[in-house]
């Protein structure tokens, strides 16, 4: 059996730090606006897996060892019926050259090789976790 990752939170604190977005991020994300912007995006393990494959694989190719993914937050532009919506997206990294310090703390970079994954679809209008 598969022990729990290391950085699982309990469910109570998902709905703790999901209400803080909500209290903290909404005016900001809505600019003043009176709509709820997205704050949930789904993917399938499916989905998931097979850009995390496709990452190891593209990475692999190019020597790169101990690949990882960063999850980016983005925006719609507006439509009729929709205010611009948040999003998300997910982008492959590697390691930094080690000689290389931009100051920000981060090993790794944005590997602009490997294409980011979205087409997410997030939900509207938006709910509590």
């Amino acid at each position: 059996m598969m022990e729990k990752p290391n950085k699982c939170i309990t469910i109570q604190e998902a709905r703790e730090i999901q209400q803080e977005w909500w209290k903290t991020r909404l005016d900001v994300t809505t600019n003043g606006s009176k709509h709820e912007d997205t704050c949930e995006f789904h993917f399938t393990l499916d989905e998931l897996q097979e850009y995390l494959d496709y990452v190891r694989e593209k990475s692999e190719e190019a020597n790169i060892s101990n690949p990882g993914i960063n999850i980016w937050l983005g925006a719609y532009k507006a439509k009729e019926n929709r205010p611009n919506l948040s999003t998300i997206f997910l982008s492959a990294t590697k390691k930094k050259n080690t000689t290389e310090d931009d100051g920000s703390g981060r090993d790794y970079e944005e590997n602009t090789e490997i294409e980011p994954l979205n087409e997410n679809g997030g939900l509207w209008p938006p709910f509590a976790y």
